[in-house]
């Protein structure tokens, strides 16, 4: 027996925002429409990531959860300054002491 495919219809909310409508099939698969998977530069084996949010759902991208974790350590330590930097600095300060003793 064939499970039919999930089908998907777009319709255009505004420039700026689509609608998506998906169905899901019988075994509970469903397939992203190629303007939104494109949109979002989804990949075949990308991990997406489902949230409940109130009385819907939130999808995003591993990509999208990195860039939002990026966003939100530099919200805390301000952009002038580089952790990346420090660590280096850190580095080679134990190194200078290393090679003193």
């Amino acid at each position: 027996m064939s499970i039919p495919a999930a089908t998907a219809t777009l319709q255009e909310v505004d420039k700026k925002q689509s609608e998506f409508r998906i169905r899901i099939n019988e075994s509970g698969r469903l397939v992203l429409p190629k303007e939104l998977r494109e949109a979002l530069a989804i990949e075949a084996g990308d991990l997406l990531f489902f949230t409940r949010d109130g009385d819907g759902v939130r999808m995003e991208t591993q990509k999208q959860r990195i860039r939002r974790a990026q966003d939100y350590i530099c919200s805390l330590i301000g952009p002038e300054r580089s952790l990346a930097d420090e660590l280096i600095a850190e580095r080679r300060e134990d190194f200078r002491k290393e090679m003193a003793e």
